[in-house]
Order: C-alpha cells, then structure tokens, then sequence
C-alpha cells in the first residue's frame, strides 16, 4: 500500500494496514522521516511498483489536488487495482440542518470544499474510491486536549450542526472499502449522532469537572476565518450506504462514546 500523506489519519491507516500484514510506503515533505519525497518522481514510481492500493490523504491547495498532480503521470504507466481519495463532507455545502447522502448534489459553500469537488473529480477518471469525511477526533486530537489547554473556543450560534468520526472508525471504514472494492464509489463516513459543538463541550467539561470556556459570537474580530469558515455549513451526513456496502458500523457510535474513551486515555 502506498499512502499519499502521512498526516493524522494516513499515519493511523498505516498503523492498522501494517497490522493486518500489508507493506507499507507512504509520502512526506519533512526530509527527515526518511520516506517518499512526493516532489521526486523517480521515488514515487519506484513506491508504485508492485503497489495493490494506493490512499490519498493529502488536501487540496489552491494548486490543485498534490497527489493527483505527482501521481496521475505514473498512474498512466500503472496503476494499483485499488485507489482511495479521502475528500471532505464540505463538499455538499450549507443544508441548513437538513440530511445529505452521497447521491446529493455536491453545492461547496466554502473555497476548500470547491477544492475537494475538484480532486474527486480528477480522482474519479481513475476510478478511485471516494471517502467523505467530516471533522476527524481521537488521541491528541480532540476537546478533551483543547480544554486543557485552554484553546476551545464556544462559539454562539444557535441550532449550528456539526458532524464527526473518531480517527479509528475513518480508518475501519477505509479498509473495509479495500476489502469490498466499488471502483467510483463514494461512501461518507460520520458518526450517528450529527450534533452541536455545545453539547460536546459542555459534556465534556462536566465529565473534567472544569468550568465551560466563555462565549462569544461568530462576528467577534478574536474569531479567526478559519474558525468562521467552519460554520459555514450546518448539515446532517448519512452513513446508511457505507453500513449497508461496506458492512461498516462505527466503534464509536456517537461523541459520546469517543469522549469516554479519551478521557480514559487522558
């Protein structure tokens, strides 16, 4: 398996993939990791060779996709049997509250969710497997940290719904989508409980035993883009076709079991 961005996520898909027997070679610009250089050619057509699958974890910039852009050429020569993108549920855009599905209209509301139509696009032509995400959590990566820390942001605006999937359930998914190929698919990968970031850090404050942060609102100058850029959209994500395709059920059913589990790692 060759992964394309050894992030948060490609890093946790190596770990379970390796586990499960596979050879893993995966890209990274810091030189001192000691893997693929996705900026050498010869390097990347070298990890290709004898590949079976292929993940692209690596986001889109204003460039482009990076892995489509460093690996489409080798793909002509060959390409592994099974391709993976991992794209963003952002790619459906605003639903004011409302479900989408895979088969909804893909409507963008922000420049990095345009982005990720683009690279699905490009992605498509190959017949990959499409993986559309929402916010990813897990070890180091969650409330929990972020409260002790003193970084959570409580941000006011009512009826606001976000979606979510613990890093160990994007990952279950994924290889699930290896072991039943669907070339072309797209499947989104969320949690059951589509909900408010209230109610995540007011649970997780009562379980700390910690004050909640104070609030402020949206148009507040101290609110940064990125973090306006996030409630752009308020939508609710189905994952009723990766259970019924993929035989996929996430471990963490709701943020509710994923908190308890980090406090118990914490």
């Amino acid at each position: 398996m060759v992964i394309f961005g050894l992030g948060y996520l490609g890093e946790a898909v190596a770990r379970r993939a390796e586990a499960a027997g596979w050879t893993v070679r995966a890209t990274s610009r810091d030189p001192g990791r000691g893997l693929v250089d996705p900026a050498d050619p010869g390097a990347l057509r070298v990890a290709l060779e004898g590949a079976e699958a292929l993940l692209v974890t690596a986001a889109p910039t204003e460039a482009g996709c990076p892995g489509y852009a460093a690996l489409s050429p080798c793909l002509v020569q060959r390409a592994p049997a099974w391709i993976g993108y991992v794209s963003s549920t952002a790619v459906y855009g605003d639903r004011g509250g409302g479900w989408v599905f895979e088969d909804s209209a893909l409507n963008a509301a922000s420049i990095a969710g345009a982005r990720r139509v683009a690279a699905e696009r490009a992605w498509l032509s190959h017949g990959a497997h499409i993986f559309r995400l929402p916010a990813i959590y897990g070890p180091g990566r969650s409330t929990v940290e972020r409260l002790n820390a003193g970084t959570v942001r409580r941000v006011n605006k009512p009826d606001q719904i976000f979606n979510r999937i613990h890093v160990d359930d994007a990952v279950g998914g994924i290889l699930a989508a290896l072991a039943r190929p669907s070339p072309g698919q797209a499947w989104n990968l969320t949690d059951d409980d589509p909900s408010s970031m209230e109610a995540v850090i007011e649970a997780a404050c009562a379980r700390l035993g910690m004050p909640l942060p104070p609030e402020t609102d949206l148009d507040d100058p101290s609110v940064s883009e990125a973090m306006r850029g996030f409630y752009l959209d308020c939508k609710r994500v189905s994952n009723a076709r990766a259970k019924a395709e993929l035989g996929w059920r996430p471990r963490y059913r709701t943020w509710r079991e994923g908190l308890e589990a980090l406090i118990a790692l914490a």
